[in-house]
Parts: structure tokens; sequence; C-alpha cells
């Protein structure tokens, strides 16, 4: 395998300021996944970094036929790509085979949500140029980095989805999508499949993972969102119904009106984001107030117009840069702790009352550094190493405190954090699946989830080959 060792490295794309599609060059068609004649037997890599442990897995072979050594057992949405999951050092890869054209333009579409903070995968590279030990051209293949302790909606729960946490799925997805067209991104393809989801303080946080369709604007129109929003319904619609079919949700969920819900879930979230409010001039207060309110779902106000009428009577006010991250932002700030939003806030209000339980004049800084070594890190090294990969740790420092909170309310008295530590571990985490390395070891009921899924990726890929013959994107 020593000619395919020999690799062309390329730096990424700069052209940040592209808009719409990643434009088509004549070398990059749908039709001709073939590597020039130049640089056949040696692979053409596009990566922000040189990892040279890409140059250690079998591109010589079509994905489909890789060994099972080389891939790790993570369940595959539906998509009419073939996609596999593999070892890359002490993490793993996602691997899709696609036309050079979409594999470029999705690596570039993620490169750029990066840079904005939108919560995505990591690209990794593009890798074309691949041919068989005979010769044979091989497609090009777009490599991301998985998440880690991020799971499909599927894998959630290895029984069966219950209604709310459908409902907290959806919500997780429709502020993903606000995100998004914040800042212009049109998707084209928002589903329940496309996105992963990581635990958030009793919520989730949605990640988006598919970024083939995609195409950045400075501004979305209101026709432009409305038809994600409308995408959004129908596919959600479409996988809550085949989630019924296979008895992983409760039989009383109507899949049709769960996914109706996103509709009012972005909806009253844009609105509070985006609106103008107009008051009365003796209620300037209110202007705190709207401030306060985009704080508490985790956005800052860098920017806001405040304009008055002719007559002087009445403000209005229309916050101009929205930016999500809050809590996070300010848990990062003090602490250096990087986190969710949700879990950023939970850890934030215990943050604050460890301050005024013990010193309120301290200054804030010192006091975070104070909770940290006194409170946060205590918990973290109390997790014995056969269960650190149950949750993540903001996720398991969470779970204490509110364990403390119920095990005082219960008691009716203070419980010391070492009391409340031990009780967690015997008779919460213990019983927690691992979910850093359940996709990796699937037990008995995700195998069986993983077999819907495989079924289900077979079908589609047949019916989308049937509709789009020759289609790239």
């Amino acid at each position: 395998m020593s000619e395919y060792n020999e690799a062309q490295w390329h730096d990424e794309p700069t052209d940040y300021g592209q808009i719409g599609k990643l434009p088509r060059t004549s070398s990059a068609s749908g039709q001709d996944t073939s590597p020039p004649a130049s640089v056949i037997g040696s692979l053409n890599i596009t990566a922000a970094a040189a990892d040279p442990e890409l140059l250690d897995l079998p591109w010589h072979i079509a994905l489909e036929d890789w060994p099972a050594d080389n891939l790790a057992a993570l369940p595959r949405g539906i998509s009419r790509h073939i996609v596999r999951f593999a070892h890359l050092g002490g993490s793993v890869i996602a691997i899709k085979e696609t036309s050079e054209h979409v594999a470029r333009h999705e690596y570039h579409m993620l490169r750029k949500l990066a840079r904005l903070d939108v919560p995505c995968v990591e690209p990794v590279a593009v890798i074309t140029g691949r041919t068989t030990v005979d010769g044979r051209p091989l497609n090009p293949v777009l490599v991301t980095r998985h998440l880690k302790f991020s799971m499909p909606y599927r894998a959630l729960f290895s029984q069966m989805l219950r209604k709310d946490t459908l409902t907290r799925l959806i919500d997780a997805q429709a502020l993903l999508l606000v995100r998004l067209h914040l800042i212009g991104f049109y998707w084209g393809d928002v589903s329940l499949s496309n996105t992963l989801f990581r635990r958030d303080a009793g919520a989730f946080a949605a990640y988006l993972v598919d970024a083939e369709t995609g195409e950045l604007y400075p501004d979305l129109s209101m026709g432009q969102r409305e038809y994600d929003l409308e995408i959004a319904r129908v596919n959600i619609a479409g996988e809550l119904m085949d989630l019924l079919d296979g008895g992983l949700i409760e039989e009383k969920v109507d899949p049709v009106a769960t996914s109706e819900l996103i509709m009012g879930s972005y909806r009253r979230l844009w609105t509070e984001l985006t609106e103008k409010e107009s008051f009365e001039l003796g209620e300037r207060w209110r202007v705190g107030a709207r401030i306060r309110r985009l704080n508490e779902l985790g956005f800052d106000v860098g920017e806001y117009a405040i304009k008055t009428t002719a007559d002087g009577s009445t403000i209005q006010l229309q916050p101009k840069v929205v930016d999500a991250g809050h809590h996070q932002r300010r848990l990062l700030r003090l602490t250096g702790l990087d986190a969710q939003e949700n879990q950023a806030r939970r850890l934030l209000n215990d943050m604050d009352q460890f301050r005024a339980d013990n010193n309120p004049d301290l200054d804030e800084e010192i006091s975070a550094h104070a909770w940290v070594s006194q409170i946060f890190e205590p918990i973290v090294r109390s997790i014995p190493r056969h269960l650190a990969g149950k949750l993540e740790p903001a996720e398991v420092v969470h779970e204490v405190l509110e364990h403390r909170w119920y095990m005082s309310q219960k008691q009716d008295r203070y419980v010391p954090l070492a009391e409340t530590v031990q009780s967690y571990l015997d008779t919460v985490l213990q019983h927690r699946r691992d979910e850093a390395a359940i996709m990796l070891n699937p037990d008995t009921e995700m195998l069986k989830i993983l077999e819907v899924e495989v079924e289900e990726s077979g079908r589609y890929d047949d019916e989308a080959e049937e509709e789009y013959p020759d289609s790239d994107d």
C-alpha cells in the first residue's frame, strides 16, 4: 500500500465571503468523479491541518467494502450516500462518499459555520484521487469528526422515546434553526436525521451534521425561512412515523401534530429575538427587561436601536445584533470551563449562590475560581474511572447539584456535597448508559435500533437512486 501513502495536501479554501453555494468548476462536475490523470495513484487531501493518520486508512477500497477493523459501530442515518464511521487515532470520524463538488461545498459550508460559532460537526478533510489497486477510480469523500457525547435522535433511548423527550428534541431543533437563520444560513434539508443531540442540563443541544444543501447569505427572506421550516415539519413527521411503525415511540404520539410543534417553537423564539417593541416614553425600564429576557434565552444583544416617534410619546426598540451563547461565554470567561448553554446557566446559578452564601463582597472572578476548586473539581475527581464515560463532566456536575437539591427537599436539611456525590454515584450514575461509548459497544436493544436504521437507509437509498439517478446535490 506504499503507493497510496503518497498524498498531496492542500490548504482549506479561504473565500469565506462567497455567498450561496460554492461555485461549480468544470473539473468538479457531478458526472465525473475520476481523479485527474496526473494524480492517479496518490491522494489529494484538502484540510485545515495535515493529519498523517488519515493516510493509514484504506482509501484504495470502496467505502462500502471497508474492513471491520477500521470501522466504529455508530448508527448511520437515512442517506442516499454511503456513510461509514471509522477510528482515527483517539477519535471517531464520519466518512461520506459523494461527488467532488458536493464534498467541497459541504466542507466549505461547515468551515464557515464553525467560524461563525454555529453548533455543527467539525470538517476534517476532502479526499479525492482515490483509486483501487488496479487503477479503477473511486468516489471522493468528505471526512468530518464525530461529536463526542452526541447521539442521533433514535439512539437517545434504547427502548422507547417518550412524548416529552420528543418535544425537547424538537425545541432543540427549532433553536438550532433560528441560530442558522440569524446568520443567513439556509439549510434546505432540516431533519432530526441531519442533527446530532447532546444532553444539556435536562434539555438537549442540537448540532448540524449535514450541510450538503446549505447556502449562506447576508440575510434570509421570510420565504426562505418559511420554506426551511416547512421542510423541517414534513421531514420530522416522516421520521416520527417511521419511529411509530418501529415501536420506538409511544403509540399516543401523533407524528403530524408533534412535528408541527417546531413551527410554534421556532416562531416564538424568532419573534422574541427580532421583533420591534413599542412602549410609552415613561416605560424605559422595558429596554432592560427585553435584554434580560434575551439573556435568559441564552442570547446576547450586542447592539440595539431605539427610535422615538415624532411626537416623542413612544419608543421603538429592536435588537440589531443577537449572539447565542450568553451563559457559555460568561462561564468560559470566569472559569475557563466550556459547557453547553443550559449547563452553563445551571452552573452559573450555583456559582452565584456560592458567592452569595460565602462572601458576597468578593470579586466575581476570584469567587468563581473558588467555586471551581471547591465544587466543580471535587465532583469531577470523585467520579470513578469506570463511570467517567457515562456523561460529560458539566452534565455530571449539573446532575449532582440537582440531586443535592432533591435530597435536601426530601430530607428537609442541608446535605453536604460529599454525601450527595456518594448518593448520586450509588443511585443514579452507575445505572446510566455510557454515552461516550454506547455507540461503539451497542447492547441488544441498540442493535435492534441500528438494524431498523440500516434497513431504512437501504430503502431510502434505492428510492433516491430512482428519483435522482444523476444528481449530486
